[in-house]
C-alpha cells in the first residue's frame, strides 16, 4: 500500500479494499475501467476513471482498459481511440493491459455450451415482444417459455447452427434457465446471446453474427483477467445476482467481487450517451469535443486541466447515495487551478479607442510586467505602449452612476502597468455612436502615484498599432435548467426544449496583447478583469480563436440565488 492512500479521502470502497486485503481473500488489488466504444467519454466516468485507477495505484495494484464491444451496430473505432485518448489525458496509464470483450468471444461462446451442457441455459424462439410478455411484472411471475424444456441435445444443435449463420435476427435467442418466478427480473431467464447479421465487428470483422450480452460477457471477462474488485454504479446493484450467477455456473478461474456506487449527476447537463449523440447528430453543438459538451474531450478543448478533473473527482467523494453535483464545484475547481498556474494577458474584448493627444506619435515604449502576480518565478513580459489604445467600452460611461470607478469625461484612470490617463473629449460618428475617446497622460505616474494622489480605477488596455486581432468565444452552460430531465418530465415538455440558446456567444472584434501571438492550442491565460481563456484546439486561420473556460468569479451563484428567491413562497428565502 503506497503513501498516497493516507492523503486520499477515504470512502466505503476503500475500506472494503483494505479489509480484503488484511484479511488475506485478496493478494493484489486489480481493477478494470470498462467502457462501450459508442460515443465519447463524459465528466460521470472520469469518476469511474479516476476511481479504478486511483484504487490500483494506492493499493500497489493495476487497472485494465477493457472495451465492452459487444454491441458492434452503435460502435466505432473513433470511440475506442478517443477513449484512449481521454484516460491517458487525465492521467492514467494501463500499460500492456488493453482488453476487448471481443477478444474472448471464443471463451465465451465455450462457456455458453458449458450453460446448455449443464441444463442452465437454453435456445429460445419466442420473439423479443413474447419475452418481455413472458417475463411478467414486478407484483406478477413470468412464465417459462414454451422451448424452456428442450433438451440438451438440441439446445447444443441450434445454437451451433446459430454461430453457423442459419437464423435471421431475431429468430433465437440463448437464454439463462434460472427461475420466472424470482422477485429480480434480472434473473427471469435472461437473455445470453442474439443474432446480429450484416454488421462488421471493428475487431472481429465479420467472423461472428452471434454476439453475447453485457451480463453474460462482463462477470466472465473480469475472472478471466483476475480481476478483484468489480466496480459499477448504482444500477447494475439489481444485476448483481446474475453476475454472480454466472461466475457460479461456469469453470472460470476466481469469482471477483462486484461493488456498486452512485453515478455522478451533474447540474445544466444530460450524461445520457443517447442523449449526448442526440445532441451532435441533431446539430445542437458542433461536436463531441464542443466546449459545451460535458465530454472529456469536450472539456478539453474548452481549457479544462487533467489536475481540476482529478481534483472535482475527489471532491465529490464516492458513495452509495445519488445527489446532484453543483456545476459551480467543477467550475471552482478548474478556477483554482488555472489561478496557480495560468500566465497573465490583457485582452480588449470591446474595444474602444483612446488616443493619447499629448503622447508622441513615433514613441513605442515596452513596460515590464509580471506575467502572475504571486508566482516571481514565471517571469516576465514587454508590453508595448504607444499614443493609440483600445480600452474596452464597458470601461467608460459617459452618465456613470455614482460609484462608477472608470473612466468618465473629465476623470481620471490608470492604465494597468502603465500610466494615469484622463478624459478630455469625447469623438461620435454621424449617428451619435462615441468611436473613439481623446485623452492625456501623467508621465510621472508610471507605477507611482506622485504627491501621494490615488486614482480608484484600474482598467486594462492593448497597443493598437501592436494588438493582435482575436475571436472570443464566450461559452456558457448548455441548459438553461439545472436538471433538464427532470423539468422535461415535470412539464411534459422536450428536454431539448430547455438548451440554452445564449449558451455560445462569439466576440469577433477582439484585441489582445502582442504575447499572446506565441499561445499554442490549449496553452490557457488568465485575461485580467475578464476571465480565464484558452486558445482553441481548432486555431490556425488568420485570427486565433479562444474559449472562455471559465468566469472570474461564480457568476451563476448569484443568479441561482435570485431565481430561488424568486420562486420561494412568501417568507421563504
Amino acid at each position: 500500500m503506497s503513501d498516497s492512500v493516507q492523503r486520499r479521502p477515504g470512502n466505503f470502497i476503500r475500506q472494503i479494499v483494505e479489509e480484503d486485503l488484511r484479511a488475506g481473500r485478496v493478494r493484489r488489488v486489480a481493477t478494470r475501467f470498462p467502457p462501450e466504444p459508442n460515443g465519447y467519454l463524459h465528466i460521470g466516468h472520469a469518476k469511474s476513471i479516476c476511481l479504478n485507477f486511483g484504487i490500483a495505484e494506492d493499493y500497489g495494484g493495476t487497472c485494465n482498459l477493457r472495451f465492452d464491444d459487444t454491441n458492434p451496430h452503435k460502435e466505432d473505432t473513433e470511440y475506442v481511440e478517443a477513449i484512449q485518448r481521454d484516460v491517458r489525458w487525465l492521467g492514467y496509464d494501463w500499460g500492456e493491459r488493453l482488453y476487448f470483450a471481443s477478444d474472448y468471444f471464443e471463451q465465451l461462446y465455450d462457456f455458453a455450451v458449458e450453460l446448455i451442457r449443464k441444463g442452465k441455459a437454453y435456445v429460445c424462439d419466442l420473439t423479443p415482444e413474447e419475452i418481455r410478455a413472458y417475463r411478467g411484472t414486478l407484483t406478477a411471475p413470468g412464465r417459462d417459455s414454451p422451448y424452456r424444456d428442450r433438451s440438451v441435445a438440441e439446445n447444443l444443435d441450434l445454437f451451433e447452427r446459430m454461430r453457423a449463420g442459419e437464423f435471421p435476427d431475431g429468430s433465437r435467442v440463448l437464454r439463462a434457465r434460472i427461475d420466472m418466478a424470482s422477485p429480480n427480473m434480472n434473473l427471469r431467464d435472461p437473455t445470453l446471446y442474439r443474432i446480429r447479421h450484416g454488421v462488421i465487428h471493428h475487431q472481429t470483422g465479420e467472423a461472428w453474427c452471434i454476439y453475447p450480452m453485457y451480463d453474460f460477457t462482463h462477470p466472465i471477462c473480469d475472472a478471466l483477467e483476475g480481476i478483484t474488485h468489480s466496480l459499477c454504479t448504482l444500477e447494475f446493484e439489481d444485476h448483481r445476482p446474475l453476475y454472480d450467477w454466472v461466475l457460479d455456473n461456469v469453470s472460470v478461474p476466481c469469482h471477483p467481487r462486484q461493488i456498486e456506487f452512485s453515478r455522478l449527476n451533474l447540474e445544466y447537463t444530460v450524461m445520457s450517451k443517447r442523449k449526448l449523440t442526440e445532441l451532435v447528430e441533431e446539430g445542437y453543438v458542433e461536436g463531441w469535443d464542443d466546449p459545451r459538451m460535458p465530454t472529456l474531450s469536450g472539456l478539453r478543448r474548452r481549457g479544462y486541466t487533467p489536475a481540476s478533473i482529478r481534483d472535482f473527482c475527489e471532491r465529490i467523494g464516492i458513495s452509495r447515495a445519488d445527489n446532484v453535483v453543483e456545476m459551480g464545484m467543477l467550475e471552482s475547481c478548474i478556477r483554482e487551478d488555472l489561478n496557480r498556474r495560468a500566465p497573465r494577458r490583457m485582452a480588449v474584448l470591446h474595444p474602444l479607442k483612446v488616443v493619447l493627444v499629448d503622447y508622441p506619435e513615433d514613441r513605442v515604449e515596452a513596460l515590464e510586467a509580471p506575467n502572475h502576480p504571486q508566482d516571481p518565478a514565471m517571469g516576465s513580459r514587454r508590453l508595448p505602449f504607444a499614443r493609440e489604445l483600445y480600452i474596452d467600452r464597458g470601461d467608460f460611461m459617459e452618465n456613470p452612476p455614482r460609484k462608477f470607478k472608470r473612466l468618465v469625461p473629465g476623470g481620471e484612470v490608470r492604465l494597468r502597468h502603465a500610466y494615469v490617463i484622463r478624459c478630455e473629449e469625447i469623438i461620435r460618428d454621424h449617428q451619435g455612436e462615441i468611436i473613439e475617446l481623446r485623452c492625456s497622460h501623467d508621465p510621472r505616474t508610471l507605477h507611482a502615484n506622485p504627491e501621494g494622489r490615488k486614482v480608484k480605477g484600474v482598467i486594462h488596455w492593448v497597443s493598437a498599432r501592436h494588438a493582435l486581432a482575436a475571436e472570443i468565444r464566450l461559452y456558457d452552460r448548455l441548459f438553461t435548467h439545472p436538471h433538464p430531465d427532470a423539468a422535461a418530465r415535470e412539464t411534459g415538455r422536450d428536454w431539448k426544449d430547455f438548451i440554452n440558446p445564449d449558451s455560445l456567444r462569439t466576440l469577433t472584434r477582439c484585441r489582445l496583447e502582442p504575447a499572446l501571438a506565441e499561445a499554442r492550442p490549449g496553452d490557457c491565460f488568465q485575461f485580467e478583469r475578464e476571465g480565464y481563456f484558452c486558445l482553441d484546439a481548432g486555431s490556425g486561420g488568420e485570427r486565433p480563436v479562444f474559449n472562455r473556460v471559465v468566469t472570474l468569479r461564480d457568476t451563476w451563484a448569484k443568479i441561482e440565488q435570485q431565481l430561488r428567491g424568486e420562486n420561494s413562497a412568501p417568507g421563504q428565502s
